[in-house]
């Protein structure tokens, strides 16, 4: 019978609020010399006001971490999708997505 390492296993709990997850179309970073903050943000076309909807915190080796998780995870989902395209926009925030302003 063969023991297995429990010692450097994690488990992680994921409930069921969290698993639905948060959208969010823009995200602010900022950073001071001890930690980087993520806000995560959903702008709704034609509204000129949003709210942050979660908020990260990371210290700066943790940061550097994600980056490189999320640069591996794009270089793995473009090798079989094919290359994410990006639009470069002007400066400033998105407010109406390019579309037709909403009326009541």
């Amino acid at each position: 019978m063969e023991e297995q390492n429990n010692e450097n296993q994690l488990n992680i709990e994921l409930s069921e609020e969290i698993a639905e997850g948060i959208f969010s179309n823009l995200a602010i970073i900022t950073h001071s010399n001890t930690e980087f903050v993520l806000d995560f943000i959903r702008v709704m076309p034609g509204v000129p006001k949003a709210r942050v909807k979660s908020r990260i915190i990371l210290t700066p080796e943790h940061a550097k971490r994600l980056l490189a998780a999320m640069q591996d995870n794009i270089e793995k989902y473009e090798a079989i999708n094919g290359r994410i395209k990006t639009q470069e926009e002007p400066p400033g925030f998105p407010m109406n997505f390019g579309g037709p302003t909403a009326q009541a």
